[in-house]
This record gives structure tokens, C-alpha cells and sequence, in this order.
């Protein structure tokens, strides 16, 4: 039997996704990062924005820009989202209306709530215009995932809340507005590493998102490196991201720190060898106990192992035929 089936008993399986998230608001960067993808293949998401995109005035127009390079022949992977405006903005609906009737994006980003209520506000106008879009299409209605910004202080009090919705495939830490929402009692270096990684309310927050995504099967995907002068940053915080926070996703702003972000948070060699030989080991024992390099391994492990697949293979990591099989 495939892991899938005996390590998830009764239990929605683990949300897998690329593990960098592209953002691109301008028409220009929106299809060169479209090309990038192209040429590097799915190992990464790209998100177009309509929030912070569009100019004031143009919203409509850039909806529908958005949507038709959704639509568009180029997206070759089906692996482009939208972010729209917040729930609230008298431009969230139209953002909903325009790119779900004339596109299929593989997500939407929900900027800016509020809370749970928010959320689950915006889901149903989501579904209203994604419904009615496959229905004149004659195609079986299929729920459109959504991922959600954390950036207020009643979104992270309703994070678990959030994480637990089945529609919903990952959170994300708005750092920015999140700051920026403490009007000054925190100093602007906590936007910034090393400071994010070390001010107790900002780590409590990215602990917070990433515990209440890890408990529902969901993803959490660090927040942006501000500095696009120099790749090395986003690495260097996509690997504390990862190794400290259990962050299996950032957020990118530039095409330079795509390929670092996904090589920091790609597993590494060795590791994805060792879950190979054991997850062939335990599939002849019928997913029961085994023992491998002296140690025992369980079903516990052996989720932690398939995981790990997962992610080497999203981040194109060529697979060994043993490890093919349990994609």
C-alpha cells in the first residue's frame, strides 16, 4: 500500500506544497518571474499581486491582467496564485469575481484579516464566484485552496482556528504590518534578521503560526528578507526559518533569492537517502517496526521520513526509483 493510505488513517493527509512562494506585482516582473518558472520548472509558486500591484484606480484592470496570465498558455505547471485585497477593501469581490471567472488559480493569498471570522467570511464569497465559475463551465465544483496572511493581532490569536479549516493550505507571517501594528513598542530591527529571530513577541508569533499549521497538516511559510541587495540574507534566514522555527515555506520578493530559499530549505541529501532506505525498509514489513542503523523505527517515523520526500521532491530533488514510488 502507498504510505499515503496506511501512515494517515482517518486523518486528511499533510498539505504539500513548493517551498518558496514567489510574489511579483508589476506586469513586468509578474512575467519574468513567469518565464523563471518556466525555465527552473515548479519548484517554486509565483503569486501575483493585487494588493499591493495595483495602482489606485486600476484595480479592475490589474484583476483581469492577473487573471489572464493565470489563464494564459505560459502557466505551464498550474502553480500560480493571486493575492487579493483584504476582506473588507471594496476591491476584495471584484478581485474574487474577476480572477475566478476567467481563471483557475492554483490559490489565493488573503491579506489583512482580522480573525477566524474574517476568513471564513472571505471563503464563502470564494466559493460563491468559484462555484458559479465552474458551473458554467460544466466542470465539478472543486474547492479553491486559500492561504492566509497572519499579520494582526486577532489573526494570530485565531491561527489554530484558521489552520484547522480544510480549505485552507498555509499561513504566512506578515512581519511587516504584524511590527507595524505595535505603533513603535517594537523597535524596526525586529523586521530585520538578526532582530526577527530574536524579539520574544515576533518569535512567539512565527512559534504560534508555525505550531497551529504543524497541527492541522497545514504550511507554514516564513515571511519575506528585506534586503535584495545580497542573496545570502534570504538563505541565511530560510535556514534559521527551517532549523529553529519549522518553517517549510518562504515567501520570495526578488527572482535572486529564489534559488537560495529553496536550496535552504530543501532537504539535504544524506537526509533524503536515509528516508528512502528506510521507507523501503518498512514497506516490506508491511509498514510494521523496523530496525535500521541500530535504531527503531515506527509509523511515527516513518511520516517523518515521507515528509521528507515530499519536500525534496516539490523542490525538484531527482529521486532515486526506490523513492519515485512513494511520491
Amino acid at each position: 500500500m502507498h504510505p499515503s493510505q496506511v501512515l494517515f488513517p482517518g486523518k486528511q493527509q499533510p498539505v504539500s506544497l513548493p517551498v518558496c512562494d514567489h510574489y511579483a506585482g508589476s506586469e513586468k516582473l509578474m512575467r519574468k518571474s513567469i518565464a523563471l518558472q518556466q525555465q527552473l520548472g515548479p519548484i517554486f509558486d509565483i503569486t501575483l499581486d493585487c494588493e499591493d500591484g495595483a495602482s489606485a484606480g486600476n484595480e479592475a484592470a490589474h484583476a483581469e491582467l492577473v487573471a489572464a496570465l493565470i489563464a494564459g498558455a505560459d502557466n505551464r505547471h498550474g502553480r500560480i496564485g493571486a493575492r487579493v485585497h483584504p476582506y473588507g477593501s471594496p476591491f476584495f469581490e471584484q478581485d474574487v469575481a474577476i480572477i475566478c471567472s476567467r481563471s483557475r488559480p492554483a490559490y489565493l493569498m488573503l491579506p489583512k484579516a482580522e480573525g477566524l471570522a474574517d476568513v471564513v467570511a472571505a471563503l464563502a464569497c470564494i466559493n460563491r464566484h468559484a462555484e458559479s465559475s465552474d458551473a458554467e463551465s460544466s466542470n465539478a465544483y472543486s474547492a479553491l485552496p486559500l492561504h492566509v496572511l497572519i499579520e494582526t493581532h486577532g489573526a494570530l490569536h485565531d491561527a489554530y482556528e484558521i489552520a484547522a479549516l480544510p480549505q485552507v493550505q498555509s499561513l504566512s507571517f506578515g512581519i511587516m504590518d504584524f511590527v507595524s501594528s505595535h505603533y513603535g513598542a517594537i523597535g524596526d530591527d525586529a523586521m530585520h534578521s538578526p532582530g526577527q529571530f530574536a524579539h520574544p513577541l515576533v518569535a512567539r508569533a512565527k512559534l504560534a503560526i508555525a505550531a497551529a499549521c504543524h497541527a492541522h497538516g497545514k504550511v507554514p511559510s516564513h515571511n519575506v528578507t528585506t534586503d535584495i541587495r545580497d542573496a545570502t540574507a534570504a538563505a541565511a534566514d530560510a535556514r534559521r526559518a527551517a532549523t529553529e522555527f519549522a518553517y517549510t515555506r518562504m515567501w520570495s520578493i526578488h527572482p535572486d533569492q529564489i534559488a537560495p530559499i529553496v536550496q535552504a530549505m530543501t532537504p539535504a541529501q544524506d537526509m533524503i537517502d536515509e528516508a528512502s532506505q528506510i521507507l523501503e525498509k518498512a514497506q516490506s514489513a508491511a509498514w510494521g517496526p523496523i530496525q535500521h542503523k541500530g535504531r527503531l523505527h515506527d509509523r511515527a517515523s516513518y511520516r517523518y521520513y515521507w515528509m521528507i520526500l515530499q519536500r525534496a521532491n516539490s523542490s525538484g530533488v531527482p529521486l532515486s526509483t526506490g523513492a519515485t514510488q512513494f511520491i
